[in-house]
C-alpha cells in the first residue's frame, strides 16, 4: 500500500518550484475506521502532502543524484474541520539550497482559498540512493515520465 497525499504532479519548475492535485474523498485509506459520526480530513496529512511535493522537487532539480529528508517545519496552519469530498491543489517552492540542505516553503488551495500552509521547511540532502533508481521512484510516485535535459 503507498501512502500518498498528492495524485499527481501537474508542474514542476526545476530548482523553483511544484504544483500537484489531491482529490480528498471519503474512501481513502486512512480514514477508515477512523471517524464514528463525521469524517475530516487530519492536518497531519497536509503537511505531509506539502512536504512530500517539496521532497520530489528537491530531488528533481538535483538530477536525482540526492534524496532529501525532512528536517524542520516552521509557520505551519491547517484546517480542522475539512470534510472529504473536494480538490486540493499542493503547491511548493524552493526559497534557498546549499550543498547540504533545502529550505522552501508549501501551500494548499481548494476553490481559490488558501487552505494550509508551511512557512518554512527545512530537508537535509542524502547521495545514498543510485541516482537511476530514484529517477524510477519519481517516475511511479509522479506519475509523470522526465524529459532528458542537456
Amino acid at each position: 500500500m503507498r501512502f500518498l497525499f498528492y495524485d499527481a504532479i501537474t508542474t514542476i519548475e526545476k530548482a523553483r518550484s511544484i504544483e500537484g492535485v489531491k482529490t480528498f474523498s471519503l474512501s481513502e485509506e486512512f480514514l477508515r475506521n477512523h471517524y464514528s459520526r463525521s469524517a475530516c480530513v487530519p492536518g497531519v496529512i497536509f503537511v505531509e502532502a506539502m512536504a512530500q511535493l517539496l521532497g520530489w522537487l528537491i530531488t528533481y532539480s538535483s538530477d536525482f543524484k540526492m534524496s532529501a529528508a525532512l528536517i524542520l517545519l516552521e509557520g505551519v496552519a491547517v484546517p480542522s474541520h475539512m470534510r472529504p469530498g473536494f480538490r486540493a491543489e499542493i503547491r511548493g517552492e524552493i526559497v534557498s539550497s546549499s550543498r547540504r540542505d533545502t529550505m522552501g516553503k508549501g501551500e494548499i488551495w481548494v476553490d481559490g482559498e488558501r487552505i494550509a500552509w508551511i512557512d518554512r521547511i527545512l530537508y537535509g540532502h542524502f547521495e545514498s540512493i543510485a541516482p537511476g533508481e530514484l529517477k524510477r521512484m519519481y517516475e511511479y510516485y509522479s506519475g509523470k515520465k522526465t524529459v532528458h535535459e542537456d
